[in-house]
């Protein structure tokens, strides 16, 4: 039986009104029927030499060949996106490469081969795209991870990953995953968000930034807190900048994903057992070996278990201008989640002992949110005072202030300073970058 035989089916079949799913699924039968004649008949030795501008016109000659050979009925946009599609399948990642070029996707959630979600500005959205069957999702969720280094089978059927632009991907699959594989991919564009950027995003203000960048010129230990997709690693991205050219920068992570300007950063990443359960690496063994790096600042990607005391160490010992990222609602809590991760490291310390460690290690807790309009801003900055008996006492620097939701959804507030003046206020002074006086005047509102 030929192609367009198989394509065609029977007569009762050729009756049925063309409504978008068997449209959908005849188009998914002819793509995959045509991606396996072509490999059939394609030289893949001469393709490894050929540049991609070079395959697609050679692909394109190679299907128009077979579709006269078939007698496949096809008008030309459809050609178009045919070849687009079938080189998608055999250089790129298969129907997820146009999601990945749209710089208007932040995150791609795919519910099993049939159904896919992007997140645009905020609001999760289903899209049209979908792949042939589970099978063919497992080929590209298999070809992303291997290009890390990586694995994912029923021994170990979860899986962190990251694409070559640096985005973040997790894997899961049966038996763990009861309806069939599911993927998300948290996107990174090719440029990080610049201050003006965020400016313009209205996600902070001018006198913040000027804080932010005088915190990372005078070595102040920082650590962001913040819930999934709030923006922890953008605004860490962009601390980041303020460091100065001429110093050693070690970052840990667990997919490299930071993208740092200076011209000497070391990265290391973390690395899961193997198919033995054998060789991992976890953060807490990189951290101890960055220690041995002659770092001058150390930049974890996210605190999440026994690391935590190494870090804390760290910016305790000459590491000063260290920065890390953790999950957490409030400032309060992020601090109560990093003594809970500080006592997982099996060192007898008291609780006040703990809470000493964090206060003389840590000077700024920022805390970002994604608001229920979707946009992401940096809600609160706090300074870590010192000790009052038990507690750990902090101030409030800057604030976001909600006063209500309009009649499109969108949030209404403003920013404003709590008027306290904070004590590394001296510290800036004396690496040379005073503040403006007016910096933390309680009656400027944004």
């Amino acid at each position: 039986m030929s192609l367009r035989e198989r394509l065609a089916g029977s007569d009762d079949e050729r009756a049925l009104p063309a409504v978008p799913e068997v449209a959908n699924h005849a188009y998914q039968e002819l793509k995959k029927t045509m991606h396996q004649m072509i490999l059939d008949r394609i030289d893949l030795e001469r393709l490894k030499r050929l540049t991609p501008e070079q395959f697609k016109h050679e692909l394109a000659l190679l299907i128009a060949r077979i579709i006269e050979e078939e007698r496949i009925v096809l008008n030309q946009t459809e050609r178009h996106n045919l070849v687009l599609d079938i080189q998608h399948e055999m250089l790129g990642f298969g129907p997820l490469e146009p999601l990945l070029t749209d710089p208007s996707v932040s995150d791609i959630l795919v519910n099993t081969a049939s159904k896919v979600y992007v997140e645009r500005k905020g609001r999760l959205e289903l899209t049209d795209v979908t792949f042939h069957d589970n099978a063919h999702l497992m080929k590209i969720i298999e070809k992303i991870v291997s290009r890390v280094g990586r694995r994912v089978d029923e021994s170990s059927p979860m899986v962190d990953a990251r694409l070559p632009d640096g985005s973040r991907v997790n894997a899961i699959i049966p038996p763990l995953a009861v309806d069939g594989p599911l993927l998300s991919i948290r996107r990174f564009g090719a440029n990080p968000l610049t201050v003006q950027d965020l400016l313009d995003l209205k996600s902070l203000t001018p006198p913040m930034i000027k804080v932010l960048e005088a915190l990372g010129v005078a070595k102040v230990n920082i650590l962001i807190s913040g819930g999934t997709g709030s923006g922890k690693t953008t605004l860490l991205n962009l601390l980041s900048g303020f460091i100065p050219g001429n110093e050693r920068i070690v970052t840990i992570e667990d997919a490299a994903e930071l993208q740092l300007r200076q011209p000497h950063v070391v990265r290391l990443e973390t690395r899961p057992a193997n198919i033995e359960g054998k060789g991992e690496v976890t953060q807490r063994q990189l951290v101890k070996n960055a220690l041995r790096m002659r770092p001058d600042r150390i930049i974890l990607g996210e605190v999440r278990g026994a690391e935590a005391l190494d870090m804390l160490q760290a910016m305790n010992t000459g590491h000063e201008g260290s920065l890390a990222t953790i999950h957490s609602n409030t400032p309060r809590d992020a601090l109560s989640r990093l003594e809970n991760m500080v006592s997982m490291s099996g060192v007898n310390l008291t609780t006040r002992g703990i809470r000493q460690q964090i206060c003389s290690a840590i000077t700024v807790v920022l805390q970002v949110s994604r608001l229920t309009d979707g946009c992401r801003k940096l809600v609160s900055m706090q300074e870590i005072t010192g000790m009052e008996g038990e507690i750990i006492s902090s101030q409030e620097i800057f604030r976001f202030e909600q006063t209500g939701v309009d009649g499109d959804g969108k949030v209404q507030g403003h920013f404003c300073a709590s008027g306290v003046r904070p004590r590394f206020a001296d510290r800036l002074k004396m690496f040379g970058v005073p503040l403006p006086e007016d910096t933390f005047d309680p009656d400027r509102i944004f």
